[in-house]
């Protein structure tokens, strides 16, 4: 099942919705999505901490300005000063996060896997299956979840041309990673069979492939 991705004026120019050039006769697309943006506010930009810090930025101002000489009669400026500082911020992050996520889009074909992301400068990469040394799943409870990649030669990206659409703390080793996808279950199996039936992997390095995604972590 795919997602409808979000179409832009800006893509106007592609061969096909999140594709650079037209695929070949022999390819098709399995699944196209984009990330959820909820999810990717929640569990990328960490949405909630962010709110719950500055909430507490707030207080804390407040309970000085209230504690001087003078108390908010005189100090009232400073309080709201915090606060459209502490709105200001907040709206910037999650729109971060709606953009990262309405600008990207994931296409898996019986080939490879494409990701088009970008916010200001839009890249697209292209993954062939047979490039891929493992990959997992990261699924959360909402039922969207990551799903990471291992790049088995030695062609290596930047982690800061994909992030946010990579996985933390993997700087040495970069590693592309579908964020938040809708479904995240059901397109990983997707992955998975279309991998197994490019790569001619065995059966039973397919089932290594299964038993790492159902490795699931919930959050």
């Amino acid at each position: 099942m795919s997602q409808q991705p979000y179409q832009s004026a800006e893509y106007e120019f592609e061969a096909a919705l999140g594709l650079p050039e037209p695929l070949p006769q022999d390819e098709i697309i399995l699944w196209q999505g984009a990330p959820n943006w909820i999810s990717m506010a929640k569990h990328v930009f960490r949405l909630q901490w962010l709110g719950l810090y500055f909430v507490v930025i707030v207080i804390w101002q407040l309970i000085s300005v209230a504690g001087s000489e003078g108390g908010l009669a005189a100090g009232w400026s400073s309080v709201a000063l915090a606060f459209a500082l502490a709105v200001i911020g907040f709206v910037l992050v999650g729109l971060m996060a709606y953009w990262s996520a309405t600008e990207a889009l994931y296409t898996l074909t019986n080939r490879r896997i494409v990701m088009r992301v970008g916010i200001v400068l839009t890249v697209t990469f292209n993954l062939p299956y047979k490039t891929l040394g493992s990959a997992g799943l990261k699924l959360y409870k909402d039922g969207t979840g990551d799903i990471p990649m291992q790049i088995a030669t030695e062609d290596k990206i930047a982690y800061f041309h994909l992030w946010p659409h990579a996985r933390p703390w993997h700087l040495a080793t970069p590693e592309p990673m579908m964020r938040c996808v809708p479904e995240a279950k059901k397109v990983a199996a997707i992955l998975t069979e279309a991998w197994v039936a490019s790569t001619g992997l065995s059966k039973k390095a397919a089932q290594e492939i299964q038993v790492e995604q159902a490795g699931v972590q919930t959050a």
